[in-house]
């Protein structure tokens, strides 16, 4: 086996090792309080082994690819699942990023954890176990090469976002996020599976990830199938990545732990839609239609998600907000990856993945140390002026936000000027939807202006103005301990420079992901080379001007750290903002009470039918037990009774002979 396959599996192995021995710390009341140091550990050093197999990749030739020798996992028919892990450069920046990102809120977790609900004697084990098997079911997701064991890894995920989101089970509100974000990615998850099986037909007969797409490049299907069934697995991305209509799920599972929206939000989860399509870009990469619906999802979702975020009141809902639209961003670069080069496309939406790990994993982060001084308010409205009581959170939150913004030189402003610059080349492009990337590109810069409106506006309300804390956090409100502060330092420093550092200072990304072979493959199909390195400053000055502008905006509405006044001829929309724009009031009212009738419903049939079946299944006894007193178990009864029934026979043939 190659060495990088070996630290592959070496990172899984450490992953899953945490997981059990975390489990096992559960059965000694004196180690729980450690219950912690597996998943810090096996983070810190999975994240090790994963730089370090970025090394072995890079230097593995101009198109690497490690796959395991397959292991049969089932078979049945035409259907053979195989365990078969792959490794190339798409799938070891990725494993890179979750390892390296989970294991800072690891650490952040180890103290946050301690003081929530009671410390190591509630739930600590619980959490930092299903923590665990989190981030080994995100990374066995990014190195599967089967579509089934993809599959199981992508359930796992979902598993534990649910156990996590629902850490706090006997609090009504984080019982049914729970339980919507279980249901809802459901919805996505069946078209998925539908998606797998139509490929597998398509591709002959194959699941395994590379033989799959060499079939369908060798031996094109018919467009309409293959377009439906890349629609289907698109569901899947859907529902994970909570894009437009899925997305309602995101936002209500900030009652999980503020650790855990970290890790959903920055490199877990949400992530993995993203990464389940520029996987597929083979694929898409040959329906254009598909495309545009990838495209739109993206653009739909964005705008609609910075909107809502523009006058939310709960800190953390403000940043779930904004990892909706940037996921939609996201999928707005993959939408072109039949326009322009499929290298370009996906490494733009990887590269925003990339950067984004860092400044959201930091927002969230910096947010919980917030609620954490705040003895667990995050309602904006009821704290101000902390920059004076927390200055490091102060100042790391405004690296992240600065970078979220798209602020020049920061690492969210060159991945997000990647994405506007893939639409507008899909613009100018011969692709059959070039027009529609035109008004993406129109609706991509609008949402920046928007992105470092709401940014700031959470900004100013929360560290700026008079000093407010509320009565939950006493007398004593106090900057986080340093193994909180410690992580967002370090984040801190990858939302400054992680990007200019990968981009344009060394264009080492970009190179190093444009190696992976699929999305040569990709860009075979298309016949496209990905552009030169050069940056298109004008299309990066109208976004750093629609930047400035939105942080300039908010300044003046809010540096006051009070909430502006609004005009009364705007107060209607900014109460439809405000109120979600009532999306999930028109889901409940058009879906959740219609299927809840049906269930009743169905529900009082399948009464009815249990008590028919039981009242037929009743008359028997009735009857059986009419004759049982015949039965009485006396041998006089029985001689009468075959006496008086002889008399009757003879007295029967009598009166038939005399006739």
């Amino acid at each position: 086996m190659s060495e990088p396959l070996l630290l592959a599996f070496a990172v899984l192995g450490l992953l899953l090792g945490a997981t059990v021995l975390t489990a096992l710390l559960s059965l000694s009341a004196g180690l729980k309080r450690f219950a912690h140091l597996p998943l810090v550990v096996a983070c810190g050093a999975s994240a090790v082994l994963a730089m370090i197999l970025v090394g072995r990749v890079q230097a593995g030739g101009s198109a690497p690819r490690f796959v395991s020798d397959p292991l049969t996992w089932f078979a049945a028919g035409k259907l053979t699942v195989n365990l078969t892990l792959a490794v190339d450069p798409l799938a070891a920046v990725m494993l890179a990023t979750v390892t390296f990102v989970a294991t800072w809120i690891a650490i952040f977790s180890s103290g946050y954890m301690r003081d929530d609900h009671g410390g190591p004697d509630r739930g600590y084990v619980r959490y930092f176990a299903v923590m665990s098997l989190f981030v080994f079911s995100m990374c066995g997701l990014v190195l599967a090469n089967n579509f089934l064991l993809l599959v199981g890894f992508w359930e796992g995920v979902g598993v534990c976002s649910y156990l996590l989101v629902g850490y706090y089970y006997d609090k009504p509100a984080a019982a049914a996020a729970a339980r919507k974000a279980f249901l809802v990615t459901r919805l996505g998850d069946t078209g998925f599976l539908l998606g797998i099986f139509l490929l597998w037909r398509l591709g002959g007969w194959h699941t395994d990830l590379t033989a799959l797409f060499d079939h369908i490049q060798k031996h094109p299907p018919d467009t309409a199938s293959l377009t439906a069934a890349c629609l289907l697995v698109f569901c899947g991305a859907v529902g994970k990545s909570a894009q437009f209509p899925l997305y309602v799920w995101l936002p209500d599972a900030m009652e999980g732990p503020t650790p855990v929206s970290a890790l959903i939000h920055a490199a877990t989860m949400v992530t993995a839609g993203v990464y389940l399509v520029a996987r597929c870009a083979p694929v898409f990469a040959l329906v254009p239609d598909a495309q545009a619906v990838v495209a739109w999802a993206g653009g739909i979702t964005a705008l609609l998600a910075a909107v809502i975020a523009l006058t939310q009141t709960d800190l953390k809902r403000v940043l779930a907000y904004s990892t909706v639209s940037q996921l939609g961003y996201m999928f707005l670069a993959l939408g072109t990856l039949g326009a322009i080069s499929p290298v370009f496309a996906v490494t733009a939406a990887l590269f925003h993945l990339f950067t984004h790990a860092f400044f959201k994993a930091l927002l969230f982060l910096a947010s919980g140390s917030v609620m954490h001084a705040m003895g667990g308010v995050i309602d904006m409205r009821r704290f101000g002026g902390l920059r004076r009581v927390m200055p490091v959170t102060h100042l790391t939150f405004l690296c992240g936000a600065a970078a979220l913004a798209g602020i020049p030189l920061l690492s969210g402003f060159w991945s997000k000027d990647a994405i506007l610059e893939a639409l507008k080349l899909g613009g100018e492009s011969a692709h059959p939807y070039a027009g529609a990337f035109h008004v993406l590109l129109l609706v991509g810069l609008f949402t920046a202006g928007l992105t470092a409106f709401y940014t700031f506006r959470a900004y100013f309300l929360t560290f700026w103005g008079p000093t407010r804390i509320p009565e939950e956090a006493g007398h004593h409100a106090h900057e986080s301990p340093a193994v909180m502060t410690g992580p967002l330092l370090v984040l801190a420093v990858g939302a400054l420079a992680a990007g200019a550092v990968a981009g344009p200072l060394t264009h080492w990304f970009e190179t190093f992901v444009g190696r992976t072979p699929s999305l040569q493959q990709a860009a075979a199909v298309v016949g496209m080379k990905a552009p030169s390195h050069a940056f298109d400053w004008g299309l990066a000055g109208v976004s750093t001007l629609l930047a400035v502008g939105g942080v300039g905006l908010a300044a003046v509405m809010y540096a006051r750290g009070r909430p502006a006044k609004v005009p009364a001829g705007l107060e209607p929309v900014v109460a439809l903002s405000r109120n979600k724009l009532y999306v999930d009031e028109v889901y409940e009212a058009a879906l959740v009470k219609p299927m809840a009738g049906l269930a009743v419903a169905a529900r009082v049939f399948d009464l009815f039918l249990d008590a028919l079946s039981r009242l037929l299944a009743s008359v028997p006894r009735f009857l059986g037990g009419l004759v049982r007193p015949v039965q009485n178990g006396l041998v006089q009864f029985y001689a009468l009774s075959m006496a008086l029934g002889a008399a009757v026979l003879v007295s029967f043939v009598a009166f038939r002979i005399t006739r």
